[in-house]
C-alpha cells in the first residue's frame, strides 16, 4: 500500500504494516490489557500519528477486526460454499482451529468481549454484533442442509448453529490455555464424530 498523507504531508509509515502489528497487540493481550504504549510500540509509531492515522483506541481495535476478518476469517465463506452441513462443520472446525494456533492463541473477537469491563461496554457490543452476523449466516446454511435432508434425526438451524458456536469458543479458550494444536484437532474430530448427519 502507498503511504498515505496527511495535510500535505507523507506518513512515515505504512498504515497497513502499523494495522497488522495493533492487531497482535490486541489479539495477544485483549482490548482493556492493550495500552496505547503497548499498540504505539509495536507500531512503530507516535501517539500523535496513531490518532492522525486510526482514530482513538476503539477506532483502531474496529479497524484491527476488519483485518482480522478479511485475513483471518476467509475459512468460513469456504466452510458455508460446502455441499453439506457436516463438511461445513469439518471446515469451520479445522479452519478456526488453523487460525487460532498459526499466530496468537486464542480468538480476537473471543479475547475482546471477555476482557472488556463495564466502561468497555461498546467495544463488547460490537464485536457480538459482529459474531452474531457470522452466526447468522452459519444459521442459514444450516437450516438450508435441514430443508436438503442433511441430518439423519431431527435438529433446530439455531440449536446446531450455538451448538458449534460453544465448540468453536471452548477450542478458542483452550487454545489460549496452551492446548496444543493435536489435540484442539481431537476435539474436532469427536465433534464430526458426532455429527447427526451427513
Amino acid at each position: 500500500m502507498e503511504k498515505t498523507a496527511t495535510r500535505g504531508r507523507p506518513r512515515e509509515f505504512d498504515t497497513d504494516e502499523a494495522l497488522a502489528a495493533a492487531l497482535q497487540v490486541f489479539w495477544s493481550k485483549g482490548y482493556d490489557a492493550a495500552s496505547l504504549t503497548d499498540l504505539t510500540e509495536a507500531m512503530g509509531i507516535t501517539r500523535p500519528s496513531l490518532y492522525a492515522a486510526f482514530g482513538n483506541k476503539e477506532a483502531l481495535f474496529k479497524q484491527a477486526l476488519d483485518l482480522y476478518e478479511s485475513e483471518k476469517l476467509a475459512y468460513v465463506q469456504s466452510a458455508l460454499d460446502a455441499p453439506t452441513a457436516r463438511t461445513v462443520a469439518e471446515r469451520l472446525l479445522f479452519g478456526n482451529i488453523a487460525n487460532i494456533t498459526s499466530d496468537c492463541p486464542g480468538c480476537l473477537g473471543v479475547i475482546a468481549s471477555m476482557t472488556c469491563n463495564g466502561d468497555q461496554s461498546s467495544i463488547r457490543e460490537h464485536v457480538q454484533q459482529r459474531a452474531e452476523t457470522s452466526r447468522q449466516a452459519i444459521m442459514a446454511r444450516m437450516q438450508r442442509a435441514i430443508d436438503d435432508g442433511d441430518f439423519n434425526v431431527a435438529v433446530e438451524a439455531e440449536a446446531i448453529t450455538r451448538y458449534l458456536s460453544a465448540v468453536f469458543q471452548g477450542i478458542a479458550v483452550q487454545a489460549g490455555q496452551g492446548v496444543p494444536r493435536e489435540e484442539l484437532q481431537k476435539i474436532a474430530e469427536a465433534t464430526l464424530a458426532l455429527w447427526p448427519g451427513r
